[in-house]
């Protein structure tokens, strides 16, 4: 049956890129809707908090990518069949002093209040979810859920015990570090991965994982070093999650994750949920000089989520034309299902999720925004996968986990966290 797959498998790819160059399913059949109307489709890392506080963007409008870069709002939601996800409470690594550890305190603690914010405007189409049964309740009811996640534990350096804090406001995952390392633990980088600091994780490090299994919050192991995986899976008394990242046997980048920790992720219970960051799927072309002008770039900005939309898309016409200069090569849908297909093949589709990063850096020519979820449904569907595999893939099993995880929690540590 694999081997039948895999050939399947091969077939779409072949085929969608000789009638679609890449850009995935051209129709979506009645089956394959019928197949994500009854999926619980939830995406573990969504970025689009960071555009809350944008001037003149608001969730409930339907925005295009084309015209602002955002992926992610109510209306696409709808109209692409994602039920909610793991929205994203992220702090830039800044300095590691005293002062940078306030501002990311407050950083974090701000993010947290405007994701709180946006659901409390909008009861009649967003419920906060804490619970892995949430997840069916709110669909049943008309709504999106919202879970909370942290990507980047900085804003807990000054007091790990604000963890506690997050947990009774709803936090149910959490990462230990994002592009550079951190007192928690050592980064993967972005490409190669540096030279670790800690060999893995820190004291501190070891400390809030086991303050997260006792609180029932899934740990999460994106942009963390291999070094971090493998003490993560050793320690974690429940199963962990890779909430986006990439196959390193497809592409070596850094950010993305070798075989032989896949199997070892599914061994434990784990689930990997799949990126669709471009630079992390193919080969782009980046040359050092490159990475270098993009990064003065990105400093040029300041702060990002700031900038107006006019500001936004000076921006993106200024990498466009930065990504000309230097002939950078675009991945496209194939490119994201041939990770996604990969990672299937070798963890087995009970252990494997949709984390695509949106609002992020995340998407792909012909996977641009949340309306081309169904595009998955089908190629999913074309490569040989049943009805039920594909809905664990589309958030069935992401909810699995969560309940695991949360059964393996310490009540009493729930219990005081809630008081």
């Amino acid at each position: 049956m694999r081997l039948a797959r895999t050939i399947a498998a091969a077939a779409v790819l072949a085929a969608t890129t000789c009638a679609n160059a890449g850009t995935g399913p051209a129709t979506i059949s009645a089956h394959a809707r019928a197949v994500q109307a009854q999926a619980i489709n939830l995406d573990t890392h969504l970025d689009t908090p960071g555009l809350f506080a944008q001037p003149g963007w608001k969730i409930t409008d339907r925005h295009s990518y084309q015209t602002d870069g955002s992926q992610v709002d109510y209306p696409r939601m709808v109209e692409g069949g994602l039920d909610g996800g793991f929205w994203v409470i992220y702090t830039g690594q800044g300095t590691r002093d005293a002062a940078g550890n306030r501002q990311a305190r407050d950083a974090g603690l701000r993010r947290l209040a405007e994701i709180r914010e946006m659901v409390a405007a909008n009861p009649d189409k967003f419920e906060l979810a804490t619970t892995a049964d949430d997840a069916a309740r709110i669909k049943a009811a008309g709504k999106k859920s919202v879970y909370l996640s942290m990507e980047n534990a900085s804003p807990l350096e000054l007091d790990p015990s604000l963890l506690r804090f997050y947990y009774k406001q709803g936090l149910r995952m959490l990462s230990l570090v994002h592009t550079s390392h951190n007192g928690f633990a050592d980064s993967a980088g972005m490409g190669v991965a540096p030279a670790g600091e800690h060999g893995g994780l820190s004291a501190q490090g070891k400390a809030l994982i086991a303050e997260a299994n006792r609180l029932g919050i899934l740990i999460d192991q994106s942009h963390a070093s291999n070094a971090v995986f493998d003490q993560m899976l050793e320690l974690s008394t429940a199963p962990i999650i890779l909430s986006h990242s990439g196959a390193y046997d497809v592409f070596a980048h850094s950010r993305n994750i070798d075989d032989a920790r896949i199997r070892a992720l599914a061994a434990k219970g784990g689930v990997i949920q799949v990126n669709s960051l471009g630079g992390y799927l193919i080969d782009t072309g980046a040359t050092p000089e490159y990475r270098a002008e993009m990064r003065k770039l990105w400093e040029s900005m300041g702060n990002f989520d700031a900038l107006t939309p006019e500001q936004r898309a000076k921006f993106r016409a200024q990498m466009e034309a930065l990504d000309a200069k230097y002939g950078i090569r675009k991945a496209d849908f194939d490119d994201y299902m041939r990770h996604l297909l990969h990672i299937i093949e070798v963890a087995g589709w009970e252990h494997v999720g949709l984390g695509a990063d949106w609002d992020g850096g995340g998407g792909v020519i012909g996977y641009e925004d949340i309306t081309a979820l169904p595009k998955v449904v089908q190629a999913l569907l074309d490569a040989g996968y049943s009805d039920e595999q594909v809905q664990g893939i589309l958030g069935g099993n992401v909810v699995r986990l969560l309940r695991q995880v949360q059964a393996l929690a310490d009540p009493q540590a729930v219990k005081a966290a809630l008081e």
